[in-house]
């Protein structure tokens, strides 16, 4: 009985495991197809979510403080390893779903990612990571300072390439030009 409180945690790897198998059978590079590893992506550039990191990874670790948000009143008797699954599951969706040629096309198409070609497997990897290390630090944190969090590495993005979670979402489902613009600098 005392190893099934490990079970979710087992089918979280498992799940992350799974996800970076199937991008790399969807033709995702393993990492910079440059040829070298860096610590951090350039924004603008076709390397920008091939390496390890880049200015979307904190977009990643917010998805951590919602799924943990929005599971807490819809989950809440739900054991904590299991609402990490759940959050998983969905975070490895959108790690999939986001490296289609449809969804890498519609960000090319509607933002001003032209350069975006995919993340590489570590690119994604490292997002899903992020999101983990968001969803255990809403578990630890007191509500305002996840809030905090949240507010600040908007704020931070949006200062620094002009792009976050939120402006992310809005342009994918409905694109504005004047954010576009605004993106662009015009």
């Amino acid at each position: 009985m005392r190893h099934q409180h490990h079970l979710p945690y087992l089918v979280t790897a498992a799940v992350v495991l799974a996800t970076l198998v199937i991008l790399l059978a969807m033709g995702r590079v393993p990492w910079c197809q440059c040829g070298h590893v860096d610590l951090w992506g350039t924004v603008g550039t076709s390397e920008g979510s091939q390496q390890l990191f880049d200015w979307y990874t904190p977009s990643h670790l917010l998805h951590g403080f919602i799924f943990y948000a929005a599971l807490w009143p819809l989950a809440r008797p739900v054991p904590l390893g299991w609402r990490l699954v759940i959050a998983t599951l969905v975070e490895c969706a959108w790690e999939i779903a986001e490296n289609t040629d449809a969804v890498i096309e519609r960000y090319r198409e509607v933002t001003i990612s032209l350069d975006y070609y995919g993340d590489s497997v570590l690119n994604s990897a490292s997002d899903i990571v992020a999101m983990l290390a968001g969803f255990w630090l809403a578990h630890r944190l007191p509500v305002w300072a996840s809030l905090a969090i949240v507010v600040g590495f908007e704020l931070l993005t949006l200062w620094v390439i002009r792009d976050g979670l939120a402006l992310n979402v809005v342009m994918l489902l409905y694109p504005l030009d004047i954010i576009r613009d605004w993106q662009g600098g015009l």
